[in-house]
């Protein structure tokens, strides 16, 4: 048998589960900006709450009003039958009406025998029709019928009287009714009207700075040049704008000062290397081959680590075509004797550091022309991502080592046979190049059977 434990268990397992669903598809539909949600933080409590006021002054007070106006016009309707019933000759009844219409407010007109129309469809809001209805068969206790929907401004009550005459009254509705209840309802909602503009102006005021923040962080993670960016808003916000200003001040300067230091360093190896090149050539004819090597080696090594260093940071934002930087790849393919397959799927110009991103693409392409045959590139620009992969049919790298490789000086001689001549810097440039544009370089499987390489950067 299941246990007691075990249902309650098993109930709130359910109703955590359910609860959670629920806040999974609020979550869903809820707005993500900043802005929207600050909105709907204002909005909603003043909703909730005018709906409150709303249902407590409609259940309360409109509801007692009516009840009370009704009950007054019933007691007319009610010494209006009474005196019918009393004075029932042709001439009373005239005195009747026109005591009706002029001390109670009321038109009146008995007919002689007839039947009650049928009953009339309820009212969208039935609370006169409810409210008038019980006060008459309490009050009265006869057959009648009502209409509270035919005129806008008339309310007429039919009685069938106990000798068969139909009894008809045309009263005022704002005899019967609250009438004047839309005025309130309507200051209620204007003055909210009123306030959430003066809310909506407040928050898009607070919310900018923030914006402004988030612009000008995703302009630098891209590498892009930040010249009108200046802390505004809260103090909050203040403090969050001088920290990033800050932050940036300190990254540029240290790419700076590494930048300095190795340009001065590569200065003093450049001078020893002209030495070197220099005694070499006038030492003799025949000079030990391996020496030129070597000096040659040295030299593309210095040149390599600059490079890196360099990360072509100074370089500012500009524009490059797609379609050129393809022909380039293509010349570069012919030259190496390979196959070379492009496409270029979206818009064409692309805003990037012209020579950097060339770098990059270009240092991906040469590895890929250096170890296959075949190389396929394409080019996918949408609104908010340029995507270039680069697959070819090389021996590929293991996936343990696709990261490595991404180090720098680290050297995967047996996955690719990198030639001597490399520093393994290559695919570190081609990283640091990507990120210093807020994207990244990614390693995979290729449809090929090679490597491929995949460029993601945002636009």
């Amino acid at each position: 048998m299941v246990s007691f434990d075990s249902l309650r268990r098993a109930r709130s397992s359910s109703a955590d589960s359910a609860w959670k669903r629920l806040i999974r598809w609020l979550r869903r539909r809820l707005p993500m900006g900043l802005y929207a949600r600050s909105l709907l933080i204002v909005v909603i409590p003043m909703v909730l709450l005018q709906s409150v006021v709303a249902f407590v002054f409609m259940e309360r007070h409109w509801q007692l009003v009516t009840q009370r106006l009704s009950a007054a016009v019933t007691n007319d309707i009610a010494a209006i039958v009474d005196l019918i019933t009393t004075f029932p000759q042709d001439g009373d009844i005239d005195r009747i009406v026109r005591i009706a219409r002029d001390e109670l407010d009321l038109n009146i007109a008995v007919e002689p025998g007839g039947e009650l129309p049928p009953p009339r469809p309820k009212p969208f809001f039935e609370i006169l029709d409810q409210i008038l209805s019980e006060e008459i068969s309490n009050q009265i206790r006869l057959p009648f019928w009502i209409d509270t929907v035919g005129n806008s401004k008339i309310v007429e009550i039919r009685i069938k009287l106990e000798d068969g005459r139909i009894l008809r009254v045309y009263a005022r509705r704002n005899q019967a009714y609250a009438s004047n209840t839309h005025i309130f309802l309507v200051w209620m909602v204007g003055a909210s009207l009123v306030l959430l503009a003066i809310a909506i102006l407040f928050l898009r005021g607070q919310i900018r700075p923030i914006l402004a923040l988030a612009n000008a962080a995703e302009s630098f993670g891209k590498g892009q040049k930040i010249d009108d960016f200046a802390p505004r808003g809260a103090d909050e916000i203040r403090r969050a704008g001088l920290a990033f200003i800050l932050m940036r001040e300190r990254i540029e300067r240290q790419i700076e000062q590494r930048t300095a230091m190795l340009t001065g360093v590569s200065h003093d190896l450049r001078t020893i290397l002209t030495r070197f090149k220099l005694q070499l050539a006038l030492s003799g004819d025949n000079p030990d081959p391996s020496l030129n090597q070597d000096v040659e080696d040295m030299q593309n090594m210095l040149e390599g680590y600059l490079a890196f260093a360099r990360g072509e940071a100074e370089e500012d934002v500009g524009a490059l075509k797609l379609s050129d930087l393809m022909a380039r790849l293509a010349a570069e393919a012919e030259l190496y004797g390979k196959t070379l397959a492009t496409s270029i799927e979206g818009g064409d110009n692309i805003r990037v550091r012209p020579n950097a991103f060339t770098r990059l693409v270009a240092n991906l392409a040469s590895n890929a022309y250096r170890y296959a045959d075949t190389v396929r590139i394409e080019a996918r620009h949408t609104p908010k991502w340029l995507t270039i992969t680069i697959d070819d049919d090389g021996p590929g790298i293991p996936e343990p080592s696709r990261e490595d490789v991404f180090k720098p000086f680290f050297r995967l001689d047996e996955a690719r046979n990198l030639d001597s001549s490399g520093t393994g810097l290559g695919l570190a440039i081609a990283r640091d190049i990507a990120r210093s544009h807020g994207g990244n370089v990614t390693l995979g499987d290729s449809p090929l059977g090679g490597l491929r390489a995949t460029v993601r950067v945002p636009t």
